[in-house]
């Protein structure tokens, strides 16, 4: 049984969105494998993106995101913006990207608006 809604699956592999979902524990999330990042802002080209759900997801709203590896900015290195602590998810240790919205919509928002939100976070990381 998939951890994800059908329109929420849909839209990744739509996308060409590469995932998978895992659990660890009581969390249960998907994680965007080899996923591109903004062209020369870290230290690397792409990552993989944990989005850990919520009980009730697609009702209640992921929170944050998470980074493996560790992102460092390529200008002048170092961590983004409340992006430095760790989360352990798989037995790895997940760089947080503690980016909080109260916007979520239920019935209307879905996996897209976390990916939205981590493009976003991305793109803005200073």
């Amino acid at each position: 049984m998939s951890l994800l809604p059908s329109d929420d699956c849909r839209y990744l592999n739509d996308h060409g969105v590469a995932y998978r979902e895992a659990s660890d524990g009581g969390n249960k999330g998907v994680v965007l494998v080899d996923f591109k990042l903004p062209e020369h802002k870290f230290q690397v080209s792409a990552a993989e993106i944990l989005i850990l759900l919520p009980t009730g997801y697609p009702d209640g709203p992921p929170d944050m995101f998470y980074a493996l590896p560790w992102l460092e900015l390529a200008s002048g290195g170092g961590y983004p913006y409340r992006a430095d602590r760790s989360c352990q998810f798989e037995g790895m240790n997940w760089q947080r990207w503690s980016r909080h919205s109260s916007e979520w919509r239920p019935g209307t928002d879905g996996i897209w608006t976390m990916v939205q939100r981590v493009n976003r976070a991305l793109r803005e990381a200073a």
